[in-house]
C-alpha cells in the first residue's frame, strides 16, 4: 500500500487541535485496513518526522434514512500519532 493510500487525510477539529498543541499528537483519518506499523511508516515518510506511538480507533458506519430508504455510512478509522520529543510539529498545509 502506498503511503498516501494509508493516510486519507487530517482530521481538523477543535479536539484534534488541542491534542496537537498540548500533547504533540496528530489526528488522521486512515484506511480501515491499515495497521499501526503502516500508519507509522506513512507519517514518517510523508512528514519526515519520528513517531513515538500510534493509537487507532475504529468507527462503524451509522444507519441513515432518507424517507423509506435506509442505508449505512461507510466504516472509518482514526489514528492518533504522537511525535517524539524534539521533533518539529507538522502543519497540515505541508503535505
Amino acid at each position: 500500500m502506498n503511503h498516501f493510500e494509508v493516510i486519507t487525510g487530517p482530521l481538523v477539529t477543535e479536539k484534534s487541535q488541542l491534542r496537537k498543541d498540548n500533547e504533540r499528537t496528530l489526528c488522521f483519518r486512515v484506511e480501515p485496513g491499515a495497521t499501526k506499523t503502516d500508519i507509522k511508516n506513512a507519517v514518517q515518510a510523508i512528514f519526515k518526522v519520528k513517531v513515538e506511538s500510534v493509537r487507532t480507533a475504529n468507527f462503524p458506519g451509522k444507519m441513515r434514512r432518507r424517507g423509506k430508504y435506509a442505508g449505512y455510512r461507510p466504516d472509518w478509522k482514526k489514528a492518533y500519532v504522537k511525535l517524539r520529543e524534539g521533533e518539529k510539529m507538522v502543519e497540515y498545509a505541508q503535505i
